[in-house]
């Protein structure tokens, strides 16, 4: 079945209350943008505002300085929104490095793409021959991105099957490629392999991935990510942190929240949330149910602490993003990605700062500074299909629908799904928006 549009002639009256449930980059971004023009109520159950953009201060050497743990990078290219939103806030900005190095185990193969040095850190691996098939591979693969991404608009199917189609080696595939998308995407090798590859090659393909010019410049945040939060919050007069909602029932007339300040009408609601989280609360409807559930999540767990052991053993290769990959056979084996985050951003300390998602050795308890759990979405080919039917349910019941799970499930996407929201609303920003 496939939902038609919902067009909604009239936008709402201006008095109308609007709840927004969710203060991730979604949330936030749509309650500031509809308080303009609307009463807004922001709910946030958790004890921050900003969801992946978590800052905390980190105490090293004598030194106290912000570290960003979740959202660190964006560009000019493939972030037209965020750019413009950052610089309209005031917040500034620093030039980071996005570099990407390989740490597996078993067997012992370790290699960082910033240079040839980097490249061969390893000196064994000019005398290895799957080594070099895998750059030979890397090579081809970058040449017929293109051409693949064609075809797999016409004949949907997984990076997994793509790659078997297409004859890469299992070093191409294990050593590169799959680590790759594991450490963008936060997510699994199993999980990777059944990705779309339509998206997988979109996204690598307009991020500039697959070439070695003319890549766009990666920044950071100078401060920190809740630097815009903290921003955006000043525009919102109701804005609920440790506010978690319970229940939304939707009538004919309203909308009924249930948090723990009681039960509270409005006139609409934004759900900004994570899918599951939004069927949870919702009574949805048929449709709500097939689409919604379509979307599924990667829990990680994130480590922020200092412990040079869970990056590569060869300092050479320490890059931005680290794949570290333990013992074991192909899409099982354990693996962890670990960010130097003084490679990410400006840090005052010498000694390195690291957050290791999934980490398959733990760090040692005494360079441990904080722990913090992620959720991240899973672009599976039924996500891709569902994201394509959840128009037709916005503005339904008095609802909508926004966060990074409606795009490729970055910073950008959940800024665009709130200003798609606003639109629906009335509401547009002050710079020219990009709204697909």
């Amino acid at each position: 079945m496939t939902l038609q549009a919902n067009s909604f002639a009239t936008k709402p009256a201006a008095a109308s209350r609007i709840a927004v449930i969710g203060s991730g980059i979604a949330g936030l971004s749509t309650a500031w943008l509809l308080a303009e023009q609307y009463p807004v109520t922001l709910f946030e159950a958790g004890d921050y505002f900003g969801g992946h953009s978590n800052t905390v201060d980190v105490t090293l050497e004598g030194v106290t300085h912000p570290v960003d743990t979740g959202f660190l990078v964006h560009n000019d290219l493939t972030y037209p929104n965020l750019v413009p939103l950052l610089a309209h806030l005031g917040v500034p900005v620093h030039a980071s490095d996005m570099s990407f190095g390989v740490s597996i185990h078993e067997p012992d193969i370790e290699w960082a793409g910033t240079n040839l040095r980097s490249v061969f850190a390893q000196p064994s691996n000019l005398f290895r021959p799957k080594f070099l098939g895998m750059l030979r591979d890397i090579l081809r693969f970058n040449r017929e991105a293109e051409r693949y991404l064609l075809e797999v608009r016409q004949t949907p199917m997984t990076l997994g099957a793509l790659l078997t189609r297409e004859k890469f080696g299992r070093p191409m595939q294990e050593w590169y490629l799959l680590p790759m998308a594991a450490a963008i995407w936060s997510a699994p090798v199993s999980a990777v392999l059944e990705f779309s590859a339509a998206t997988f090659l979109s996204f690598c393909l307009n991020h500039r991935l697959l070439q070695i010019e003319k890549r766009p410049q990666w920044k950071t945040i100078l401060g920190g990510s809740r630097l815009y939060v903290q921003a955006m919050l000043k525009r919102l007069t109701d804005a609920r942190l440790a506010c978690p909602v319970t229940q939304v029932r939707r009538t004919a007339e309203s909308v009924v929240v249930s948090s723990p300040r009681g039960d509270e009408i409005f006139d609409a609601v934004v759900m900004a949330c994570h899918a599951p989280t939004t069927l949870a609360l919702l009574e949805p409807t048929l449709n709500e149910q097939r689409v919604l559930s379509s979307f599924h999540y990667q829990t990680n767990e994130a480590i922020l602490h200092t412990d040079v052991a869970l990056l590569p053993r060869r300092q050479k290769v320490w890059s931005a993003w680290n794949y570290m990959a333990a013992g074991g056979q192909g899409a099982e084996r354990p693996v962890a990605v670990s960010y130097l985050i003084n490679q990410l951003q400006p840090l005052p300390f010498q000694t390195p700062v690291i957050v290791t998602l999934n980490p398959h050795q733990p760090p040692k308890p005494a360079k441990v500074l904080a722990r913090f759990s992620y959720e991240h979405p899973v672009l599976d080919q039924a996500a891709i299909l569902a994201q394509s039917e959840l128009p037709a349910l916005q503005g339904q019941q008095r609802t909508w629908f926004c966060g990074a799970w409606t795009g490729f499930g970055f910073h950008e996407d959940g800024l665009k799904s709130a200003l798609r929201v606003a639109r629906a609303f009335g509401v547009e920003p002050s710079w020219k928006a990009t709204y697909e």
